[in-house]
């Protein structure tokens, strides 16, 4: 690929805590401008790996690269384009909530006037500017996780990593922030996101990687990995009656595989072409089958998960 379409390349990442690894030989990238899903399950290494992107916690090797800048030695630069929202945070007691972000706001040197205007752009973004002078230490965990995602962006980062963000949020503000992220990516923001609703990284998400053990086990955009996984379903047949003829016929297909029926439904898995599909369609009508549909499986991101995450 063309050299600045990645904004993060990792290269054979490896990160133990005594003597369990957490990655072993990580490999990945995501484009500029991904809004990118991190998938897998508890103890994958999502968390550990999002920490060294973010140059909070150091490999035992590999290389991390962001937009073109090698991690180590870039640490500091490579922190000013970032904007994290870790899995579990504190807040400081007795601030408000502007006054909590426009001291953050001051760490990256803004003066009074500009940490003001950008408190305020940043409570709108959120639907938060009536929480304005509500105290941090009282508020929701769902609220809590809104105000770190306003913390994230008070620089205004190229690179927003989120660790399970919509955690505890209630689903108006779980719905708001995934508008809201990709209203960023659309801007041109990459973004790392992890969570456990899958269904939720799917609807939002351009692209996901599948972690398992440590290492990457798949990556694509959505609707080719629901594709991809899609062709390897089943299909399924709705009959009003399927007589013997039809049923040996189909158990005599050499592409048919573990024939489960319920009722007046069949499924099989089938490895042949469209066209062999097709034929065999219409053998089994000729031998009296009253088929009402026929149709293959849908894909499903959870389904792809369980697969990719129980490969030893």
């Amino acid at each position: 690929m063309e050299r600045g379409w990645q904004m993060v390349r990792i290269r054979n990442l490896r990160k133990s805590y005594g003597n369990y690894q957490a990655l072993r030989g990580l490999t990945m990238e995501i484009g500029r401008g991904e809004l990118f899903g991190f998938v897998g399950p508890n103890g994958a290494g999502k968390t550990t790996t999002m920490k060294i992107i973010a140059g909070l916690m150091r490999a035992d090797s590999g290389e991390v690269v962001v937009a073109d800048r090698v991690l180590s030695g870039n640490t500091r630069k490579i922190r000013e384009m970032i904007g994290y929202v870790p899995d579990f945070f504190g807040v400081y007691d007795d601030l408000k909530v502007q006054e909590y972000l426009e001291f953050f706001a001051s760490l990256y040197g803004m003066d009074g006037k500009e940490t003001r205007k950008r408190t305020a752009e940043l409570l709108e973004m959120l639907g938060m500017t009536q929480w304005r002078d509500e105290m941090v230490d009282g508020m929701s965990r769902g609220m809590k996780q809104k105000l770190c995602v306003a913390r994230a962006l008070v620089n205004n980062p190229d690179l927003l990593i989120l660790d399970e963000p919509t955690s505890g949020m209630e689903p108006r503000y779980r719905r708001q922030l995934k508008e809201l992220l990709q209203e960023l990516c659309a801007e041109g923001k990459t973004i790392l996101i992890s969570s456990h609703n899958l269904n939720e990284l799917a609807e939002m998400c351009t692209s996901i990687g599948v972690l398992s053990r440590g290492r990457l086990v798949m990556q694509g955009d959505v609707p080719t990995l629901l594709h991809r996984q899609q062709e390897e379903n089943p299909y399924v047949l709705q009959c009003l009656k399927f007589p013997e003829e039809a049923v040996q016929l189909l158990k005599s297909d050499p592409h048919v595989k573990n024939i489960v029926s319920s009722g007046m439904s069949i499924s099989f898995p089938y490895d042949g072409t469209q066209e062999e599909v097709a034929a065999l369609l219409a053998a089994l009508v000729a031998r009296g089958a009253q088929i009402t549909s026929f149709y293959r499986e849908e894909g499903s991101l959870e389904k792809m998960f369980l697969d990719m995450t129980s490969v030893p």
